[in-house]
């Protein structure tokens, strides 16, 4: 047979499209002419594959040789169809039998002596064959990851010659069986160890328990990073779908095994990131720092030392939980449902409010520092925590206080609550349900909405203070939201401007 079809998949962001290997066999000189939008590590594959099919002890096609990946308006990059080309080069020479390749996805990159090497964004590639119902041919290094997949028909090789043998049904391949990875959920930090912040310790539960954005305020030394840290020790495991979506985009982003199966991820990019690095982007778009805390904690440290046109990139993903990112070849979206928490100095030196009183800074120098972050991201925070220093210690304090499996049992509890009733944690309330689930009397309404007049906040900020007030009844296991629940929510909207 002169013409082959193989199917493998391409790349796209989160997507992983369907591509057509075709290659046709005709008389003439020899030559390999290679079309179908192919960038320069596609392009190279003709390389790999003829040394990879020699060194198999295989026969590479002395012909006129058309290899086409459709659709052609769709570009492809990496080496992941290395295997499919090499195969339909085989079963269009009749090396092996081209019915027996109908209902099969083959990825993988070829070294030059045959062996199968792993590829990024296999996760997405595996979803997409068991949704079209076929099975899937994977570099072993890969196997794990694909195996995630429940219902999917796996299969692999560590070498070309493996396929060989099993499409010529001569030592068929075992589905694969998953093992299970070994990697474990990383081991956070405990609460307790952190000394004192009562307050903080406070805001940071509660945040935990409604999905609620965090900014920690205060001098140098006072515990700010400490407890960001132990945020992601608090939430409750992820579900199994949420997970999907986590080591999806671990998968696109390296071909590494995945780590922390099935931890929350804990992202700190540093001060310096740029907008790219913190969004995504680039002429093929990547996820960035925020689609890689998706369904995890993103840390933002030294809030106003970012660079303000790189913090005003955060204001759409905090409300949407998604990020779209435009080129001229097209629209890519990631995911972007992260939890925001940040912490920053009240001024310049640090130490404003201190009580050694050692802060030197004009109300000139502390209001330029406050306005590096502007109102409508500020507003799209829920929490506003400031952090005294605490008396100095040096004693071992571990063991006091909540730890950390305690405050997660009443964060969960709280969550099971917010699942029940709406199926979402707090924070991802829209207009309709919030009036539906958080209804007010009309005594604490119009206490609220006097309250919000005088203190001259917005209407999203008064959203966000009824969807906390609703998180602090919750965890109290009440049903209806008191005038104390709406005091608790209000005093973080205050303290950083008292």
């Amino acid at each position: 047979m002169s013409l082959a079809v193989i199917n493998s998949r391409a790349q796209l962001g989160l997507d992983a499209p369907l591509v057509r290997v075709e290659v046709h066999l005709s008389n003439g000189l020899p030559s390999l002419s290679l079309v179908g939008l192919p960038e320069t590590a596609v392009r190279e594959s003709k390389d790999r594959v003829r040394s990879a099919i020699i060194n198999s002890n295989l026969s590479f096609p002395q012909k006129r040789i058309t290899l086409s990946l459709a659709p052609a308006d769709l570009p492809k990059d990496g080496g992941r169809f290395d295997l499919a080309i090499a195969t339909a080069l085989l079963a269009a020479s009749s090396q092996v039998p081209a019915h027996s390749l109908l209902q099969l996805e083959l990825l993988g990159e070829l070294g030059l002596s045959g062996h199968v090497r792993p590829v990024r964004g296999i996760l997405p590639a595996a979803l997409a064959a068991r949704k079209a119902g076929h099975a899937l041919v994977v570099p072993a290094a890969n196997a794990e990851e694909a195996a995630l997949v429940p219902g999917l028909t796996l299969y692999a090789i560590e070498h070309l010659q493996q396929l060989v043998d099993h499409l010529n049904e001569r030592v068929p391949l075992v589905p694969w069986r998953s093992q299970g990875l070994d990697t474990d959920p990383p081991a956070h930090p405990d609460l307790n160890q952190v000394q004192g912040q009562l307050a903080a310790k406070r805001a940071l539960l509660v945040a935990a328990a409604g999905q609620h954005n965090l900014l920690l305020s205060g001098p140098p030394g006072t515990g700010k990073t400490l407890l960001a840290s132990r945020l992601p020790g608090l939430l409750p495991p992820l579900s199994h779908a949420e997970a999907l979506e986590v080591a999806a985009v671990q998968s696109v982003t390296s071909s590494q095994p995945l780590q922390h199966w099935p931890g929350r991820p804990f992202r700190q990019p540093h001060h310096s990131a740029s907008g790219p690095a913190l969004v995504g982007g680039g002429s093929r778009p990547q996820p960035g720092e925020i689609t890689l805390a998706h369904h995890g904690v993103l840390f933002l440290d030294e809030l106003p030392e970012f660079d303000r046109k790189v913090l005003e990139v955060l204001r759409e993903p905090l409300e949407s939980g998604v990020i779209v990112i435009s080129r001229a070849a097209g629209r890519l979206q990631f995911p972007a449902r992260f939890q925001l928490v940040a912490a920053m100095n009240p001024c310049p030196c640090g130490y404003l409010g201190d009580q050694s009183g050692r802060c030197n800074c004009t109300p000139e120098m502390v209001l330029r520092y406050r306005t590096k972050l502007s109102g409508p991201l500020l507003d799209r925070i829920d929490l506003h925590v400031s952090v005294a220093r605490e008396p100095t210690s040096l004693r071992q304090v571990t063991g006091q206080g909540l730890s950390s499996e305690q405050a997660r049992e009443q964060v969960m509890a709280a969550r099971r609550y917010q699942q029940q009733r709406q199926g979402c944690c707090n924070s991802q309330l829209d207009l309709d349900n919030l009036h539906r689930h958080c209804p007010l009397g009309d005594a604490d309404r119009l206490w609220l909405e006097q309250a919000c007049e005088r203190l001259q906040l917005s209407l999203r900020a008064s959203h966000r203070i009824l969807k906390v007030a609703r998180t602090l009844a919750d965890m109290e296991g009440i049903t209806d939201i008191r005038r104390n629940h709406l005091a608790e929510a209000l005093q973080y909207r205050t303290q950083l401007n008292s």
